[in-house]
């Protein structure tokens, strides 16, 4: 039984669309403050909110800035974001997503990277073979971590599998996947290097000269943003303009009530945006790609 569901309100493929959380009971929650880090006492099973399903180009992510941080789709110079696709790669090329708990303090320089973070969560790139849905909140064993440096700051990424895949038990560590998916980790590399590169910016940089580190360095970097993240909750930091409202973190002074979080959620317009396009056509560097219900189809190329 899934632990975790997902309310849509507003058009999917809008400005206003907005995918809150509820736990099992039935109540509204954060997915960034209220979903626990870690699945359970194991060491290394973390549950991951999925944002982005693999081979989508819409720019989903968790709205760090809003009152239980709904899933949003990102919007850049009043327009929908959608990455390119880059050659020879369609979307993302994994499941992406986001570890909840989680926080890259843009205050706190990293002593590996020399820079600060991103003011995200850390971000998940999931590499089994099945796709979840957005939103869905999956379990993954962490394999492994890069570091890439995107305009001055620290991004980095997660290298994960579900559990639930039929291959997980061959994955442990990073050099796992170098030996069962060859060729993943060069792709992930490039694509990460290059997908700005349509917008006008220049390739992205990376710490360690590209080297993905391994799980127990990973599994430090997962500890460190926790910490920051506990001290965003307990207004011990400059949180900025991240909203920390939450509903079941008992000593945090931004938690609400059941009553007050169900209020915030019934707040937002859940009728579909007029000036919305559900079936706008979006042209990338590969092709052609039709927007519908939240996914990015292909419907040709050039």
């Amino acid at each position: 039984m899934a632990q975790y569901h997902t309310e849509e309100r507003g058009q999917p493929c809008s400005h206003n669309y907005r995918l809150f959380f509820k736990n099992v009971t039935g109540h509204y929650i954060s997915p960034f403050h209220d979903i626990p880090l870690k699945v359970n006492s194991k060491e290394n099973l973390f549950n991951m909110i999925v944002e982005i399903p693999r081979w989508t180009n819409a720019k989903m992510e968790i709205a760090t800035e809003e009152p239980l941080n709904p899933i949003k789709q990102y919007v850049k110079d009043g327009k929908l974001r959608y990455v390119a696709n880059i050659f020879p790669y369609k979307g993302y090329i994994w499941n992406y997503g986001t570890l909840p708990q989680t926080w890259e303090d843009p205050h706190l320089k990293d002593k590996s990277t020399d820079c600060c973070g991103d003011n995200d969560p850390i971000d998940v790139c999931e590499i089994g073979s099945k796709i979840p849905s957005c939103g869905e909140v999956i379990q993954v064993k962490i394999l492994g971590i890069l570091a890439l440096i995107d305009e001055g700051e620290t991004d980095w990424k997660l290298i994960a599998i579900n559990v639930n895949d039929p291959e997980a038990s061959k994955f442990h560590d990073i050099d796992d996947v170098k030996k069962f998916k060859p060729g993943y980790l060069e792709a992930t590399l490039n694509w990460f290097r290059l997908y700005k590169v349509p917008d006008g910016k220049p390739e992205n940089q990376f710490a360690f000269n590209g080297e993905f580190k391994n799980k127990a360095f990973a599994l430090e970097v997962v500890k460190s943003t926790h910490q920051c993240w506990k001290a965003l909750l307990m207004k011990k930091c400059n949180g900025g303009t991240i909203n920390c409202t939450n509903v079941q973190i008992s000593d945090s002074p931004f938690r609400c009530t059941q009553e007050e979080a169900r209020s915030l959620v019934e707040s937002v317009s859940s009728s579909p945006n007029k000036e919305s396009n559900n079936e706008g056509i979006v042209y990338f560097g590969l092709g052609r790609v039709r927007c519908i219900n939240m996914f990015v189809y292909s419907s040709g190329s050039q």
